[in-house]
């Protein structure tokens, strides 16, 4: 188990080794917790209420935080697909939120975009309806202009979508024990220990960058796992950090899932890239009884310049022996299939994901100086029209910095990386994926969304989104 020397260090700065002020640290290890499970997949119904709160972040002052039925954040919902799910989401704020379900192939009017914000007082009751295979996704609130605020204060959560055959799949299943539910999120603190976001004219152009880490919502937390193989769902919820992950002992983390659901078979990597909006799901193999820590280093993303440089700790792991191990033994294949797409003869869109630079860029948040193809969002103008079960190939190009793009209501197959084979982290079904430079995808539109009901396409580097670097269009 860690000592409290090791703990600080772990909630250091991130490019530092300075400690986060002493008073908000308590004199113990804490062991992480996981959000509440919310499992509707016998009642095929759940309710999330958006809520005001209080949240002492270990040891400091309340901040005032969002969430979904509780003070920070939300709690795990578990869906079985092949099934329709009552949803209701109530709004007991005093402004605007909505429930965008990240990574669920739903229609448009079901989505929980921009166009589906639910008014304070209200209650919006779609009913999910999924024939996608099993998979983590993500919800949040969605309401153009006020998406990164509301998303940094909370209004965030996880989604499993199952169909109940992990335990045939030999993989972990066990929630809270080895099969692990982390939320990556950085925010930032005064000495007080308050979370703070003020983002001025540098975290507008670049998206905000915290200097602390937090993982469900907690601050120097150790993940106590048991003596065998563990699951660990990677979710970034961050607003714009980039995470590149490993683990410290050098082992291979076997990547298992990407957005869309299982690969054929696990893969061994070393490192791994997690971009805001992207999920994957990893098993990591303490058979060994040895702890270690997930790592990331501090990739330097930003228009006008900078280095990347170190390391910083996500989150340690600590083998408790007394925990229940149920699997001892990696999984030779899985059961998804790897897109392969015939996209001969699909019509070609290009996607320039576009920042102003000089005075325009000075001005940033109050002119939304971000747009895609020149044209800023525009909750009233539809950008284009596709039909119904069809194919396209994507050409997204990435400007002056590295842009997550991700894409409402499909899946899509990732073909080349500036000219190159995918990263293996992208070769499994994909709606979010990082673009340095130029990324080819093929993208197929599997469910309806109205003109009333658009998809959106974005950057989820929140800042960026909320200043005008999304579009919108419908599906017939």
């Amino acid at each position: 188990m860690l000592n409290r020397r090791q703990a600080l260090l772990c909630s250091a700065s991130f490019g530092a080794v300075a400690a986060f002020p002493a008073q908000i640290f308590a004199e113990t290890v804490k062991h992480l917790t996981y959000p509440p499970l919310l499992d509707a997949t016998r009642s095929q119904r759940f309710r999330l209420r958006a809520q005001a709160g209080k949240t002492r972040f270990n040891g400091g002052v309340t901040t005032d935080t969002l969430g979904y039925n509780q003070d920070y954040l939300g709690p795990t919902l578990r869906l079985m697909t092949g099934a329709d799910t009552q949803a209701e989401v109530e709004n007991q704020l005093r402004t605007p939120v909505s429930a965008h379900w990240h990574g669920l192939l739903v229609p448009g009017d079901v989505d929980g975009g921009p166009h589906q914000a639910i008014a304070p007082g209200q209650s919006w009751h779609p009913v999910l309806s999924l024939d996608q295979p099993p998979a983590t996704a993500w919800y949040h609130s969605h309401v153009h202009g006020t998406t990164a605020e509301q998303v940094m204060f909370g209004l965030a959560g996880v989604l499993h979508v199952t169909d109940g055959q992990d335990d045939r799949r030999g993989l972990p299943s066990a929630y809270g024990i080895d099969d692990l539910t982390l939320v990556l999120q950085d925010r930032q603190f005064n000495r007080r220990g308050r979370m703070t976001y003020n983002s001025g004219m540098h975290d507008a152009i670049n998206g905000f960058l915290g200097d602390a880490m937090l993982v469900n919502g907690q601050v120097g937390a150790t993940a106590v796992v048991p003596k065998g193989i563990v699951r660990c769902r990677l979710v970034n919820g961050s607003n714009a950090r980039i995470y590149r992950l490993s683990l410290s002992d050098n082992r291979p983390m076997h990547l298992i899932a990407t957005d869309g659901g299982y690969l054929d078979r696990p893969v061994a990597l070393n490192d791994l890239t997690l971009a805001p909006g992207e999920r994957a799901e990893v098993l990591i193999d303490f058979l060994d009884g040895i702890d270690c820590s997930l790592v990331s280093d501090n990739i330097a993303n930003s228009a006008m310049g900078g280095r990347s440089g170190g390391q910083f700790i996500v989150l340690p792991f600590a083998v408790d022996s007394t925990l229940p191990a149920r699997i001892s033994g990696l999984p030779e294949i899985l059961d998804g299939v790897l897109p392969n797409l015939d996209f001969a003869g699909a019509p070609v869109r290009r996607f320039s994901l576009d920042m102003s630079m000089g005075m325009g860029m000075m001005m940033a948040r109050a002119n939304r100086q971000f747009s895609i193809n020149d044209v800023a969002f525009d909750e009233t103008a539809l950008n284009f029209s596709v039909a119904l079960n069809s194919l396209e190939r994507w050409v997204v190009q990435g400007d002056l910095m590295m842009h997550p793009f991700h894409i409402h209501g499909v899946r899509f197959q990732v073909l080349s990386e500036n000219g190159q084979q995918p990263r293996p982290e992208n070769r499994g079904w994909k709606d979010t994926v990082l673009v340095n430079g130029q990324s080819e995808l093929v993208v197929r539109f599997e469910k309806q969304a109205s003109r009333s009901a658009p998809y959106m396409y974005h950057c989820h580097i929140l800042e960026h989104e909320d200043g005008g670097m999304m579009g919108q269009f419908s599906v017939s």
